[in-house]
């Protein structure tokens, strides 16, 4: 028996997808509200806004019916401007390049790391930091003997070999062979082949300290009188500051 047109459309479940019942999308990112559509959505092909909302969203929704993304909501603003104008952000270019790269935005991405911010970041600072050894790996080592130290104190202190050559770091070695430490809790860094210097690196370890959430400070080392290397030569004594 044939069923009447309009009963097969009562009885019939929808299987269009919001896209072709809606182009119009509302986003809840991370408690951040934003409206666009589709289209802006999926302007760039292969990133994971194209693919969230190609055919069936593959979100969550919030109570009210928005699509959610759990990440930082305060900068997918700019993303979006990007993805309807083409516009770079001349802001925030540091956390909208993070959420960039979370994104998959391949053509803002590339865009973001010609900018003077993020250039300098990754070709002169992380290429001269590759050039350390051991770099990532001293910095933890620094903040697990400041957090052993901290025991009933306000501070901790790390001391921190720095060799710029081969020769420093013989004579660092002699050094801490006279010095009155231990030598288990020195942190060496060095030596390297690139052009920045002592103080360039000491400035890195600080910044990078600091970006993992501590206060930080750093000074030369003062060695006992008749020590026969100047105290600022190899040794500097970084502080944290606990409270």
């Amino acid at each position: 028996m044939k069923i009447p047109a309009k009963t097969r459309n009562m009885n019939t479940p929808r299987t269009e997808s919001p896209e072709l019942v809606s182009p119009i999308v509302q986003l809840n990112i991370g408690g951040s509200m934003y409206t666009t559509t589709v289209g802006t959505l999926k302007k760039c092909q292969g990133s994971k806004l194209f693919d969230m909302f190609n055919g069936q969203p593959k979100l969550r929704i919030d109570s009210d019916g928005r699509y959610f993304i759990d990440r930082e909501g305060k900068y997918f603003g700019y993303i979006l401007e990007y993805l309807r104008s083409g516009q770079v952000p001349s802001q925030y270019i540091h956390e909208v390049y993070k959420e960039a790269l979370f994104y998959e935005i391949e053509p803002l991405v590339k865009k973001l790391e010609e900018t003077p911010q993020i250039f300098g970041e990754q070709v002169g600072r992380k290429q001269f930091l590759a050039r350390v050894p051991n770099y990532s790996e001293n910095i933890e080592v620094m903040i697990r003997i400041a957090r052993a130290e901290v025991v009933a104190s306000r501070y901790s202190t790390v001391i921190v070999c720095i060799v710029r050559t081969d020769e420093d770091a013989s004579k660092c070695h002699d050094a801490l062979n006279t010095l009155d430490m231990d030598k288990e809790s020195v942190v060496k860094f060095g030596p390297w082949k690139a052009s920045p210097g002592i103080s360039d690196l000491l400035d890195c370890i600080k910044a990078d300290i600091e970006d993992k959430g501590y206060k930080v400070s750093y000074a030369p080392h003062v060695a006992d009188k008749g020590f026969r290397f100047k105290s600022y030569d190899f040794f500097y004594k970084f502080v944290f500051t606990w409270w």
